[in-house]
């Protein structure tokens, strides 16, 4: 008999995902709501692009808040002797790209960094954006325990994610309860620069395929796409949609579609915020780590979102307790574990890897 893993599981649930979890649409669209079709394409697909949504001023304030972050990591780095300059001179699209000559692993140190800035909190939580969220699960809304800031460097094997299914790196529960992502960049993407791919439709079974453990020299799960054809009843070819993005646009998704960021070729770092909300009457948070943010309800109004409480728990940190060298954890470490390796069959180890304990109970990233 084979052997089986965590992740696996038997039991489909595509109503959750399909046109049937379509919520009732409003007859008078608020600010920030699309129109019936574009929903329905959410449901039918598994995505939808949003085009022109975001105002300038909103996402120019998240990049003014990402020089900050780089800014950060760049005089930690200086001032440990880490770098040999700080880069001053340089925009946000090379900056980070500088450093990370001198110091390879400074976009991980940002990635594991997740400080969610006031921008980024104002992006996530904001009126209009809320109001769209609705029409996808509902007027009860609650922000999802795991965000990120995608720091894509130029040709950098670490920034590329291979194809996935969101769930796979989530709790098991997480195959039953829909989640609606954003994918929200920073600049304008395309295929140079790597944008999104998905595989459309690939949700419409309500199943996880096989994925593996781990892709390359990073921490990332590998989807299995001979088993993604049958289980999903897809085409790898003729199912996968380019997805490129003007700067102001976003692209939704759910947790069951297949999709990856390609290779970025050209020579800016692309900058983008993944953002996910829920329904809080059947929440999944995080392997008991850290839980969603209530964000929205009509039920019991949010007078003011516990942003506090919620960044309270720092998924790097409780990471520390699954590291086999945890007495030795320094703030210039670039290794990224976490429970979700343990979900899948581990058929490449790595820096990565080789530092996985059988604690499993933790989790990697602040959030």
């Amino acid at each position: 008999m084979a052997p089986t893993y965590p992740g696996f599981c038997d039991t489909a649930y595509p109503e959750v995902f399909d046109l049937r979890a379509m919520p009732e649409q409003p007859k008078v669209l608020k600010d920030g709501q699309v129109k019936e079709d574009l929903v329905r394409q959410f449901f039918e697909k598994g995505w939808v692009i949003v085009p022109d949504f975001f105002r300038k001023e909103e996402l120019d304030a998240c990049r003014r808040d990402v020089e900050e972050l780089v800014d950060k990591v760049a005089n930690l780095l200086f001032e440990n002797g880490k770098i040999k300059d700080l880069y001053k001179d340089k925009g946000l699209f090379e900056r980070l790209t500088y450093i990370e000559a001198d110091f390879p692993g400074a976009n991980i140190l940002m990635h594991k960094e997740g400080t969610l800035t006031k921008a980024f909190q104002d992006l996530w939580a904001g009126e209009r954006m809320l109001n769209l969220v609705e029409q996808f699960i509902g007027p009860e809304i609650m922000g999802h325990p795991v965000w990120n800031l995608r720091t894509k460097t130029p040709q950098n094997e670490a920034t590329t994610v291979p194809w996935h299914q969101d769930s796979a790196y989530l709790d098991n529960d997480s195959y039953k309860v829909l989640q609606l992502g954003a994918w929200v960049p920073l600049l304008d993407a395309n295929e140079q620069n790597g944008c999104m791919e998905v595989i459309s439709g690939g949700h419409r079974a309500g199943k996880v395929a096989r994925h593996t453990c781990c892709w390359g020299n990073t921490w990332y799960v590998l989807m299995d796409e001979k088993d993604a054809e049958e289980k999903l009843d897809v085409d790898m070819e003729k199912d996968r949609v380019l997805c490129p993005m003007p700067y102001g646009g976003m692209l939704l998704t759910n947790n069951m579609i297949p999709h990856r960021s390609l290779n970025n070729v050209s020579n800016e770092i692309r900058w983008s915020l993944d953002l996910r909300w829920q329904r809080p009457d059947n929440p999944v948070g995080f392997y008991g780590i850290k839980q969603g943010v209530m964000m929205r309800s009509q039920k019991n109004p949010v007078v003011q979102i516990d942003w506090d409480g919620f960044n309270k728990v720092e998924r790097h940190n409780v990471a520390n307790t699954i590291r086999k060298d945890k007495d030795q954890v320094d703030r210039f470490d670039t290794v990224i574990v976490g429970p979700w390796m343990k979900k899948w069959e581990m058929t490449h180890t790595n820096r990565h890897t080789e530092r996985l304990t059988d604690n499993v109970e933790v989790s990697w990233h602040k959030a």
